[in-house]
């Protein structure tokens, strides 16, 4: 079988806020069409991950490449092009609450493409639609519940058609029952879009749903890269004891 080239590659990436490290020595392969999850201990480093990996924090050092190509040394015009093709889901929607979810979700068609406002009413449809949303189209997000605030702006982050979807702590704030609805949308979505996600939690539950790889993050260090079912087995009593809280 072929080897199949990652989306994302990360090499020896380290992380600071000022002079504190809060990663170190980060090599991980994100391969296309997977569901990535980072998890671990609170404050292990998980969302200075993903944001050190899309640039809202720059790494001290270390390569991020996406699609074979160094962002890191890329002008901010390269780079936006390269965001163009990702979508990010916020912890908490970070929906403008003083405009509909229809308004929401055509911010970055208006912003980024040179559609015509007819195609970009049917693109703001569709994705709704694929939310199951088509019935808050002109809702203001105040009138949403939590569930639905997350499924709109998940609808925003699928606006642009993203090959890579980023999602941080998705299920947060969420009962059971919505939650594994969530996550049920986001294995439909991966299916039906063909997409590649990476995805920050630290649900129990969610985890066992949705991960096809784990990274596992402990004291800035990366623990473990693999599939779910090899961190288990793995024999590594941090891993054994994170998951032990939510065996089945």
């Amino acid at each position: 079988m072929k080897k199949q080239e990652p989306v994302i590659e990360i090499r020896n990436m380290v992380a600071k806020y000022g002079e504190k490290t809060i990663l170190e020595d980060i090599n991980v392969d994100i391969l296309p069409g997977e569901i990535t999850v980072i998890l671990g201990g609170s404050g292990c480093g998980k969302t200075t991950l993903l944001k050190n990996m899309l640039r809202l924090y720059e790494p001290a050092s270390g390569s991020v490449k996406f699609w074979g190509e160094e962002i890191l040394q890329m002008d901010e015009h390269a780079f936006h092009e390269v965001l163009k093709k990702t979508g990010m889901l916020f912890q908490n929607g970070a929906l403008l609450n003083s405009i509909s979810v229809y308004e929401n979700i055509s911010i970055p068609l208006e912003m980024h493409t040179k559609l015509s406002s007819t195609i970009i009413d049917r693109m703001i449809r569709i994705k709704l639609s694929l939310v199951g949303l088509a019935d808050a189209i002109h809702m203001l997000p105040s009138e949403l519940s939590g569930g639905m605030k997350k499924r709109a702006g998940l609808a925003r982050a699928l606006a642009m058609d993203p090959y890579i979807l980023f999602c941080d702590e998705p299920s947060a704030g969420l009962d059971p029952v919505t939650s594994a609805a969530l996550d049920e949308l986001i294995l439909s979505l991966k299916e039906q879009l063909k997409m590649t996600i990476v995805i920050v939690t630290h649900e129990l539950a969610s985890i066992h749903r949705i991960a096809d790889k784990i990274i596992f993050l402990d004291e800035g260090t990366m623990l473990f890269y693999g599939s779910l079912a090899e961190a288990k087995s793995a024999g590594i009593p941090k891993i054994d004891n994170f998951f032990e809280v939510g065996k089945f």
